[in-house]
């Protein structure tokens, strides 16, 4: 049985680490796992070279960790503009290029700003002035026009980045929520945001954190591979073979999220305002959310117990929790399919509360597993020190009524049997 040195504790914690090097803090994001995880599970258990996957890949930190090692790293997920901040991370850029273009943007604001000429964009979002003053519209447009402009593919990627924090940062919205939550009144007053100047610093911040990339990639890294398929569906066989993977590193949603990491939410402005089809119905594609109809079974006595008592509570939410399930459950068989006898599979998840019960989600990721020609290596907890999570939500669904949410997380190893 393969270990590690430690099974609890600062071990996993990480409390003082920088989790934002390299280009890992380009862009916030959900519930992001943090490198040093990701860095230490292919450290320990992934090949000197071989073929890495992370089928909810989010913005890449586990394809940026495989990288820096030179894997043939593979990710996927539904959130468009996750796949924009994975792909865009990944992908090393000329700087010289990149300077040029940060230098033509900088005077483009310089002529543009107090004037209407210049192409804008003016994108369609409902209730667009709930969310935007008129001048941070116009601003905002005349910055995606600029963009449009941009020769490079990748350069043109960086901006749309850069551009997407920027939206969140002049918009009226709270930039400490995931769900979409307008400022008050008072702060809404007091919000008058230099749109050009904000685009600015942070495209001056992310070429830092290039140029560190730059600095620490080999002359030959692997480009990873950013894709938009969904595993619960199954693994498109000319992207992954079956048998062909020989280390998973991820971080799958804890539940359905409508109800738990409103992935969607937090990126439906950014999606809009780059063009995004559907923009607003990407929690819905999310596993879990479709609601399924009737009872079912998981074989699993932990899971289907829980689900029961969370039904004599409320069936509503029952549903909620088995639908993410099935989902769940059907994602990590087609995974598993694709993993190679003998290659891990490293799930980094939660066990979060509903209904006032605990979700065994840990133990059911290793069931899934086993059920598909796994065995379990081991567990670790790691408390959750500076994964950025909402601190409180509503377990019952009654207003006012809020519980703490998870500190805690756990790593659920798994071999495949061969």
């Amino acid at each position: 049985m393969l270990k590690v040195e430690s099974r609890f504790g600062g071990d996993w914690e990480y409390r003082t680490a920088n989790t934002k090097e390299y280009t890992h803090g380009i862009h916030p994001y959900p519930a992001m796992m943090i490198p040093q995880v990701a860095r230490r599970l292919i450290g320990e258990y992934g090949p000197e070279e071989g073929v890495l996957l992370d089928p909810y890949c989010g913005t890449g930190t586990t394809l940026l960790e495989g990288m820096l090692v030179n894997l043939d790293a593979t990710g996927t997920d539904l959130n468009p503009l996750a796949r924009l901040i994975a792909r865009t991370k990944t992908a090393p850029i000329d700087l010289d290029l990149l300077d040029r273009e940060i230098k033509d943007f900088s005077e483009f604001g310089l002529v543009t700003v107090g004037s209407r000429d210049g192409q804008t964009v003016r994108p369609d979002i409902p209730n667009i002035d709930y969310w935007f003053s008129e001048n941070v519209q116009r601003e905002l447009g005349l910055i995606r026009g600029h963009i449009d402009w941009i020769e490079s593919a990748r350069i043109a990627d960086f901006f749309r980045v850069a551009f997407s924090l920027t939206v969140r940062k002049v918009s009226w919205t709270k930039n400490s929520e995931f769900k979409l939550v307008r400022m008050t009144p008072e702060r809404i007053e007091d919000h008058d945001p230099d749109v050009f100047s904000t685009m600015v610093d942070v495209l001056n911040d992310n070429r830092r954190a290039f140029a560190s990339l730059d600095h620490a990639l080999g002359d030959e890294s692997a480009i990873p591979s950013v894709y938009g398929f969904n595993t619960v569906v199954g693994i498109p066989q000319e992207i992954i073979a079956p048998e062909s993977v020989d280390i998973v590193v991820t971080s799958p949603p804890y539940g359905d999220s409508k109800t738990t990491v409103a992935y969607g939410q937090f990126s439906r402005l950014s999606s809009q305002w780059l063009g995004y089809d559907n923009a607003n119905r990407v929690d819905n594609s999310l596993m879990g959310g479709a609601k399924l109809a009737g009872d079912v079974s998981f074989g699993f006595d932990e899971l289907d117990d829980v689900i029961d008592e969370i039904a004599d509570a409320d069936p509503r939410r029952a549903g909620e929790v088995a639908s993410f399930f099935v989902d769940y459950r059907n994602s990590i068989r087609n995974v598993a399919d694709a993993v190679s006898p003998g290659g891990l599979a490293c799930y980094v998840v939660g066990n979060r509360t509903v209904k006032g019960y605990q979700i065994p989600t840990s133990e059911s990721t290793a069931a899934f597993f086993e059920m598909n020609g796994f065995e379990h290596v081991d567990t670790f907890h790691r408390n959750i020190p500076n994964k950025r999570m909402p601190s409180m939500n509503s377990p019952t669904n009654v207003p006012g009524k809020l519980g703490k949410t998870m500190k805690s997380e756990f790593i659920v190893v798994s071999r495949k049997m061969g």
